[in-house]
């Protein structure tokens, strides 16, 4: 090709270069939100888009319109909704350039005393150029802070009330100290029914061609427990791994034992003999990869559908339990799958005798 020659683009490279500018901006938009993780390419962008809550969203909007919104603590539940409400909260209040008027601070941030007083106390004190109103703190993961940061954080939401909203978003509302909790507006955040989680799955099956099975979808639902994030993360990895998403690749996934494995464990350690069912129990975890940790989390959920005698089901959850407990802090997993083994055995002389 001669130097005079025009060099050949691609046809969709003409096309971007020839489109007005907002339309450039828009098609970067949808190159950018193709390649993320489909927790934040689906994350809802307005307080009607949030699943489930509707009572906690329609409190919040009533806040807004009357112009008075509180502090916020937002509790419960990883996956529950807490970051994407104040995130589409800050959109109701401040448009497309919320990120201006907003510090984020997770728990992957420092937060000790000195960011307290130091980066949020600076934030707290400054307003954005031309704009009315208040500024938004989100505070997400809270639960981590140190006492000392909450102490100092405490006096920050006192004195900067007509600058600044604090959201602060946490676990466990025990580990906030009940100065904060005080002057702030509670709401909790409950695991997701299963029916809600369902709904936006199958949204997210349609719209990127996911093969799933019924099977799949109730396995996918159960795993979760609520957790809209833990959802959408599986359904992901799933598509990626495997053409059609079924229960199986669903439990290879996430790594948790077939309920068909489960079953058979149980059933062992109740009818075999005990050496046969250590056996049996031992091949299976080196096969299939499984910690004891895992199949104590199955057999407690598998033993809700088996008939017991009441003094044999509260001998075996008691001793689920201390095996569980044991296992926690180190306790090695050769003797604790046979003290299992063993309370399994007595629990069933004890089905056996008449009381």
């Amino acid at each position: 090709m001669s130097e005079s020659e025009p060099m050949d683009i691609d046809p969709l490279l003409r096309l971007r270069a020839n489109l007005p500018t907002r339309w450039q901006r828009l098609w970067r938009a949808l190159n950018e939100r193709e390649g993320l993780p489909w927790v934040e390419k689906y994350r809802p962008n307005t307080l009607d888009e949030v699943v489930s809550h509707q009572d906690i969203t329609s409190t919040i909007e009533k806040f807004i319109e009357a112009g008075r919104l509180p502090h916020l603590l937002l509790y419960g539940p990883p996956g529950t909704g807490k970051t994407s409400t104040v995130l589409a909260l800050a959109r109701r209040l401040y448009g497309p350039p919320y990120k201006k008027h907003i510090l984020e601070l997770n728990a992957s941030d420092d937060r000790g005393i000195d960011v307290v007083r130091e980066q949020i106390k600076n934030f707290a004190m400054t307003k954005v150029l031309f704009s009315k109103g208040f500024k938004l703190v989100i505070l997400d993961e809270a639960d981590m802070m140190t006492q000392a940061a909450q102490s100092a954080l405490r006096r920050v939401i006192e004195t900067h009330t007509k600058n600044v909203r604090f959201c602060i978003l946490c676990n466990y509302v025990n580990k906030i100290t009940p100065a904060i909790q005080s002057r702030c507006t509670r709401f909790r955040f409950s695991p997701l029914p299963e029916k809600e989680v369902q709904r936006k799955v199958d949204e997210v099956v349609e719209k990127e061609g996911v093969n799933l099975t019924d099977a799949g979808r109730d396995a996918l639902l159960k795993l979760s427990r609520g957790d809209m994030r833990r959802a959408l993360n599986v359904l992901q990895a799933c598509h990626a791994a495997y053409d059609v998403v079924d229960e199986t690749a669903v439990y290879n996934c996430t790594g948790n034992p077939h309920p068909k494995d489960i079953e058979r464990v149980v059933q062992s350690m109740m009818s075999d003999e005990f050496g046969t069912s250590y056996s049996l129990i031992t091949s299976l975890k080196m096969e299939k990869g499984l910690a004891l940790q895992d199949l104590i989390a199955g057999a407690y959920d598998f033993l809700d559908t088996v008939e017991l005698p009441k003094q044999s089901r509260i001998y075996l959850l008691d001793h689920l339990g201390s095996t569980e407990h044991r296992l926690s802090v180190g306790g090695s997993e050769k003797m604790q799958l046979t003290a299992l083994l063993g309370a399994f055995k007595i629990a069933v002389e004890l089905s056996q005798k008449k009381i």
